[in-house]
C-alpha cells in the first residue's frame, strides 16, 4: 500500500548486512535496534560481552544509516529507552505513524514467545521472515529423524554433507572416510609454532563507561581501549582470512588440546561474529575449502574444521527446537550442589581450572574441550545443579547465545538431558587432562594421586560420581567397562576413594 509505513526490528544476534531487508533502502521502512535492560540482566553476562554486542550493534546502526536506511537506535542511557522491548516498539510505532511490524526469527526460545506475544497486542499488522543464517531450517532435523528417540550427530552430519555437496566426490566423502576425529586428539607438543591470531584494537570504552554509569552487573575484565574481538562484518572477514591462512592447517590436530601457552591455540575465534550473525557458515566452510584446494591443507585438519560449522553447530540448533522448552528443565541425575564459588573468581589449586576460569574471565572465551573436560566435567563430577552451570556458560562466554549453549552445556557437557545429545557423560578423571594439556605440571594437586594429601579432585570424584549414578549408568554400553573396573577394586580402595570424594565435595569453594 502507497501509505503503508513498516517498522522492523533488529536483534542484537541478527547483524547480517547479507539479508535481503537490507539491499535496497525504502523510505517507508524504519529499522530499529536498542539496548534494554531485559537483556543485559536476565544473567550475569560478562562485561566484554555486553560491551562487543553493543559495539557490534552500534556499528551495524551506523552501517545502515550510512547506506541511506531509516534507523532508530536505542542505546542503553538514552532517556527515551524504556528497557524493553514492547514498550519501545510502540513508542516508535506512535512517533513514526507505523502501519506493520516485521521482525526476525529470534534463535533463543523465550524471545520467539515474547515477540509471538508482542506482536498479538500492537495495534498495527505484523510478519516474521527468517534471518537468512542458518544452513537447516529450525525443524529440519525433526523431520529427518521422525519417529526416533535419539538424533544422532554423526547421521545428521552425513546428511548436511550430502546436502549441501561438502567434501564429497562421486557421491563419497573425500578422503576415504567421513571424518577424521582419531587424527585430532593431540596434546600441543611444540612441534608446530603458535601464530598470534588476528586481535582489533576496537575502543569500547563509551560503552564500558555507560555500563558502569547504568549500574549494570557484569562478570569478567575488559580492557576498553584494545577490545580484541570483531564489531563488524569487514572485521569479521579479516579474522576468518587470518584463520584460514594462519591456523588452520593444524587446527584438526591440536583442536583438542590445552595449554598455558595459548588461551586459544589453532582455533578460529570466530564463534562471536558467527553467532551474531556478522558472516555466514557456508562462506567459512566455503573459505577454508578454498585453501585446502590450493594443497595447504590436509584433509584431517580442513574435516575437522567443517564438522564443527556444518555439523555440531547446526545440530546443536535443531536439537534446541526440537526440545525446547522442556529441554532448559531436564535434570537427569538431579544435581543440587551450587556451582564452587572459584567459578567466579579462578581461585582455586587446580591448575586445570584455574588457566579455563581465569582465562574466561579475562578473555570471555575458552575453547570446547576447556568447557567440556575442565570447567564441565568438573561441574558433572561434583553434582552441581544444571540451572547454575546454564547461567555461568550463558554469562561469560562472548559467543553464549542459548541456542548454542544450552545444548552444549546441559546435554553435552552434563548429560543432564539423560542422553539426547550425547551416548554417555562426559567425565574423566586426571588422566585425560593430563594427557592433553600441561596443566598438571604445575598444579598444587597430583594428578597420579588418588587418595591421600594433595590427591587431584577428579580422581575420586570421577569414582564417586560413577559410583552414586550406578543405576542410571551401569546398562549404558559406553560406561559398562569402568564399573567392571570400579567392582575388580579391593573394598578397602573403593571405600578410601569414596571417602576422599566426600570430604572434597563438602569443601568444594577451598578446593
Amino acid at each position: 500500500m502507497a501509505d503503508e509505513k513498516v517498522l522492523r526490528l533488529i536483534l542484537g544476534d541478527q547483524l547480517n548486512p547479507l539479508h535481503s531487508w537490507f539491499r535496497t533502502p525504502r523510505r517507508h521502512v524504519v529499522y530499529t535496534l536498542m539496548e534494554v535492560r531485559s537483556e543485559t540482566d536476565y544473567v550475569a553476562h560478562h562485561v566484554q560481552k555486553v560491551a562487543g554486542f553493543f559495539a557490534a550493534m552500534r556499528r551495524f546502526g551506523e552501517t545502515l544509516a550510512r547506506k541511506g536506511h531509516r534507523v532508530v537506535y536505542f542505546r542503553l542511557d538514552d532517556a527515551a529507552n524504556e528497557q524493553d522491548l514492547e514498550a519501545n516498539l510502540r513508542n516508535v510505532i506512535r512517533n513514526e505513524k507505523i502501519t506493520r511490524f516485521e521482525y526476525l526469527l529470534p534463535d533463543e526460545y523465550r524471545l520467539d514467545v515474547q515477540l509471538k506475544d508482542t506482536v498479538a497486542r500492537l495495534p498495527v499488522s505484523s510478519a516474521v521472515q527468517d534471518t537468512e543464517h542458518f544452513l537447516t531450517t529450525r525443524d529440519e532435523i525433526q523431520t529427518l529423524f521422525a519417529g526416533k528417540k535419539r538424533y544422532l550427530m554423526e547421521n545428521f552430519y552425513r546428511y548436511m554433507r550430502r546436502k549441501y555437496g561438502i567434501l564429497m566426490a562421486d557421491g563419497r566423502p573425500q578422503g576415504g572416510k567421513w571424518n577424521f576425529d582419531q587424527s585430532n586428539r593431540n596434546r600441543y607438543d611444540g612441534a608446530v609454532p603458535l601464530r598470534p591470531a588476528k586481535t582489533f584494537h576496537n575502543d569500547v570504552g563509551d560503552i564500558v563507561a555507560m555500563i558502569d554509569r547504568c549500574g549494570l552487573k557484569t562478570i569478567g575484565e575488559i580492557w576498553p581501549q584494545n577490545f580484541i574481538w570483531p564489531i563488524s562484518r569487514e572485521q569479521a572477514l579479516e579474522q576468518l582470512e587470518d584463520f584460514v591462512h594462519k591456523r588452520l592447517p593444524h587446527f584438526g590436530t591440536y583442536q583438542d588440546a590445552m595449554t598455558i601457552e595459548s588461551w586459544s591455540l589453532f582455533h578460529a575465534r570466530l564463534s562471536f561474529a558467527l553467532n551474531t550473525k556478522m558472516i555466514h557458515p557456508m562462506e567459512v566452510i566455503r573459505a577454508a575449502i578454498d585453501i585446502a584446494t590450493r594443497g595447504a591443507i590436509g584433509i584431517e585438519q580442513l574435516e575437522g574444521f567443517v564438522r564443527q560449522i556444518l555439523g555440531w553447530r547446526e545440530y546443536m540448533r535443531g536439537i534446541y527446537w526440537a526440545h525446547m522448552p522442556d529441554y532448559e528443565r531436564l535434570n537427569y541425575f538431579d544435581h543440587q550442589i551450587d556451582l564452587p564459588a572459584f567459578y567466579w573468581t579462578g581461585r582455586t589449586g587446580m591448575r586445570c581450572l584455574q588457566a579455563a576460569i581465569t582465562q574466561s574471565l579475562e578473555q570471555a572465551y575458552a575453547h570446547h574441550i576447556q568447557r567440556l573436560m575442565v570447567t564441565g566435567n568438573f561441574a558433572l563430577l561434583a553434582g552441581v545443579h544444571p540451572d547454575q552451570v546454564d547461567a555461568w556458560y550463558l554469562g561469560i562466554y562472548i559467543d553464549a547465545i542459548q541456542w548454542v549453549e544450552i545444548v552444549n552445556t546441559r546435554g553435552m557437557s552434563q548429560f543432564a538431558d539423560g542422553g539426547i545429545v550425547a551416548t554417555k557423560p562426559y567425565i574423566s578423571s586426571a588422566n585425560y587432562i593430563k594427557k592433553m594439556s600441561d596443566y598438571c605440571e604445575t598444579c598444587h594437586y597430583n594428578p597420579g594421586k588418588r587418595t591421600g594429601e594433595r590427591a587431584c579432585p577428579f580422581n575420586s570424584l570421577y569414582w564417586d560420581f560413577l559410583h552414586r549414578h550406578r543405576e542410571r549408568l551401569a546398562k549404558n554400553p559406553r560406561v559398562g567397562m569402568m564399573y567392571r573396573t570400579w567392582d575388580r577394586m579391593a573394598d578397602d580402595t573403593r571405600r578410601d576413594l569414596l571417602v576422599q570424594a566426600a570430604a572434597y565435595r563438602a569443601v568444594l569453594d577451598t578446593l
